[in-house]
């Protein structure tokens, strides 16, 4: 399955992105991409991408990753609502399992 996903390069604490298609199995850093569609600075704010390539790829039927999907929806490039994708952390996790656990078990 290929997914279009963030590649991070630059310096240390200087982050910059490329935006990829790749293989879901293969790791972003890994370097072996099937296309490079766009860049983004998140420092800057500024987004570089090909909406040519991003739709056609998209045609094809690769999934884009969240922020990706966000960052294509803030371009216009595509329509819809962004997704939300942040995680979630421990504490609001913890909070969730004992009341889960509440409920009793049947014997």
């Amino acid at each position: 399955m290929l997914v279009m996903r963030l590649q991070r390069v630059g310096r240390k604490n200087d982050p910059s992105f490329r935006v990829i298609v790749t293989e879901k199995e293969r790791a972003a850093k890994a370097g072996r991409f099937i296309e490079r569609v766009g860049s983004y600075n998140p420092r800057t704010k500024m987004a570089d991408l090909k909406a040519e390539r991003i739709r056609y790829w998209l045609s094809k039927g690769v999934q884009p990753s969240g922020t990706v999907h966000n960052l294509l929806v803030s371009k216009t490039i595509i329509s819809g609502s962004k997704v939300h994708v942040s995680r979630s952390s421990k504490k609001a996790a913890e909070t969730q399992k004992p009341a889960e656990a509440a409920t009793p078990a049947a014997v």
